[in-house]
């Protein structure tokens, strides 16, 4: 099973309209199957059922559903899960930077309001960086933004074309720096570097990845801690629900108490988990 089978109840109790911002779903396989071209496989389905379940276990009220590489292209999954709640739910997909422009509307009337590429080494690269700019001129006409992935020694590479972005860019998982390297390292001070642009959010999920340490994943702390201090009204959190590729299943009630330690103030937290995903991904209020 690639999720916790029974998640603890948090402690801390989240703010009315809190939204997760960063999870997947897969399967069930027998309806939508995974992409032949692939670059891993879920240990099991990871259904939408599950996941609203696990939002009620948690407090949670409102969610991004980002496109998992499993299912590839094919963003029926993600569709499926944002068409049971379309008030409450939005999705980020993933897209060829050639995608035709009828498809990119039926995304968007589905419920999608962003593109997500990966610049990593187990997930592979999903397009060159100048056509995922040259898409982003497109993506301006309906509102979306990016969502980058990368793994944080790549930010130097990728920052002098992601500042040309005509759209919104959000980085994924504190740009997945290695937390026992230290909040002064490189790829960390170039990601503040880089939101000093208005243009870029990011999210401060991920912990368990970029961990050295076991859960709760405390070296992972003062990086959150940073990021939300400094652009409090551009940060977002996620669980990545239900983590894949990890050793270790997070319990998902953990990963919702050290939210507290990201945020420690019920105005920032307010700020992490309502405002800021209301107006970025455009929730009624």
């Amino acid at each position: 099973m690639s999720f916790h089978a029974s998640p603890s109840k948090p402690r801390l109790s989240l703010p009315p309209g809190a939204c997760d911002t960063h999870f997947h779903v897969f399967g069930p396989r027998s309806r939508f199957p995974f992409a032949p071209e692939r670059t891993y496989t879920p240990s099991g389905d990871a259904p939408k059922k599950t996941l609203f379940a696990l939002h009620k276990h948690l407090g949670i009220a409102r969610g991004v559903v980002v496109q998992s590489a499993a299912h590839g292209f094919d963003n029926a999954a993600a569709a499926d899960l944002i068409s049971s709640s379309k008030q409450d739910y939005r999705g980020v997909a993933l897209v060829r930077t050639d995608i035709p422009a009828a498809e990119l509307k039926k995304l968007d009337a589905q419920g999608f309001r962003g593109a997500r590429f990966h610049f990593t080494r187990h997930l592979g690269t999903t397009a060159p960086i100048d056509e995922v700019m040259q898409l982003a001129k497109r993506l301006a006409g309906i509102g979306w933004h990016l969502q980058i992935h990368y793994m944080g020694d790549l930010l130097g590479e990728l920052a002098p074309q992601l500042r040309r972005s005509p759209v919104p860019v959000v980085i994924d998982h504190m740009g997945r720096i290695d937390a026992s390297l230290g909040i002064n390292q490189k790829p960390f001070q170039d990601l503040i570097d880089l939101l000093k642009d208005r243009n870029f959010w990011v999210k401060v999920s991920g912990s368990e990845r970029i961990s050295k340490q076991p859960p709760p994943w405390p070296d992972a702390w003062p990086f959150a801690r940073k990021l939300v201090a400094e652009f409090g009204d551009r940060v977002l959190w996620g669980s990545d629900w239900p983590h894949p590729n990890l050793e270790q299943v997070p319990d998902d009630g953990v990963m919702v108490d050290i939210i507290a330690e990201m945020a420690p103030t019920e105005a920032g937290r307010r700020a992490l988990l309502v405002d800021n995903p209301r107006r970025f991904y455009g929730f009624p209020a």
